[in-house]
Parts: structure tokens; C-alpha cells; sequence
């Protein structure tokens, strides 16, 4: 233990601690150990020993997946940062400023999917009636599968104009 500011400070923590500190299930701190998102070290006992910079990297973590980036990406960001330290705020910094492009991205497809959901979505059924208006003779059937004005072929969507 360290002293800190007359305190006494641990250096490590057990899981249930993180646990308790982080909000996260002592399941989901293994699973987040077993794809590389963080590490423990073993006691003498074999018991798990996080470091204290866990509790910042469990957070990152967690507000990560709020905005749906997908664990192999979270694990691929975190993989280049230093393990022995807690993460700084220039590390969130870039971080985040690399997860604004995909947010940006998915936000921007999600507004147009909610712009076109009282629509027709080009499924090329003809039984709507603004299927022969945006969808004459099943033109749309040609691009492929699917509802192609919602989710068109290289997965970007398009806002309808009229």
C-alpha cells in the first residue's frame, strides 16, 4: 500500500473491487480479460490483481460500447496504449476522436432510417402505394435484395430526396 495524502492507497485491486468500483459484473471483467481488453496479474494465491489504472480502461470500455463500437475495435484501440499506466485524458482524447467518424457515420444512418420509416423502403413488393411512384416497374429489384432504399448494396444509405 502507499500513502496518499495521509491515506492508505492499495496499488492493486481484487475483481470484486473493480467490480464494486466499476459498475461491470466480476462475468464481464473476465470476459474483458479473456479478449485482451484488460489484464490482472495472479497472487500468490492465484487470485486476480488488477491494477488501479483498470478502473479508467474499464470506463473507456464501457462508454465505448454505449455508442455501439464492437469489442474487437475497443480491444485494437487499447492494444497500442501502455499497459503500466493509467489512461491519460490525451489518450481519451485520441480515442474518442477516433471513434467520432464511425459515431458521426451511424448517427447520420440512423437519422436518414428514421426519415424513411412512414416511406417506402424499395422492397420491390409493388404492393405499397408509393411503390409505383418510387419504384416503377420493380427497378429497384435490379440492385439486389432487400429493402434497397434503407439498406442499399455498399451498406450506405442514401437520404431520399423529392
Amino acid at each position: 500500500m502507499n500513502k496518499d495524502d495521509g491515506h492508505e492507497v492499495k496499488r492493486e485491486l481484487t475483481v470484486g473491487e473493480v467490480a464494486a468500483r466499476s459498475g461491470v459484473a466480476v462475468s464481464t471483467l473476465h470476459f474483458y480479460e479473456s479478449k485482451g481488453l484488460i489484464r490482472s496479474n495472479r497472487s500468490r494465491g492465484n487470485q486476480r490483481r488488477y491494477p488501479r489504472g483498470v478502473l479508467r480502461r474499464v470506463a473507456v470500455i464501457k462508454v465505448a460500447q454505449r455508442t455501439g463500437i464492437p469489442l474487437s475495435e475497443i480491444q485494437s484501440a487499447l492494444s497500442v496504449l501502455p499497459e503500466d499506466r493509467p489512461l491519460t485524458v490525451e489518450d481519451w482524447g485520441r480515442l474518442s476522436k477516433s471513434w467520432r467518424q464511425q459515431l458521426d457515420e451511424r448517427i447520420a444512418k440512423l437519422t436518414a432510417l428514421r426519415d424513411q420509416l412512414t416511406g417506402c423502403i424499395g422492397c420491390g413488393c409493388l404492393s405499397m402505394r408509393d411503390c409505383p411512384l418510387r419504384n416503377p416497374y420493380d427497378v429497384l429489384g435490379t440492385e439486389g435484395a432487400g429493402p434497397r432504399l434503407i439498406e442499399p448494396a455498399d451498406g450506405v444509405s442514401e437520404p431520399e430526396t423529392d
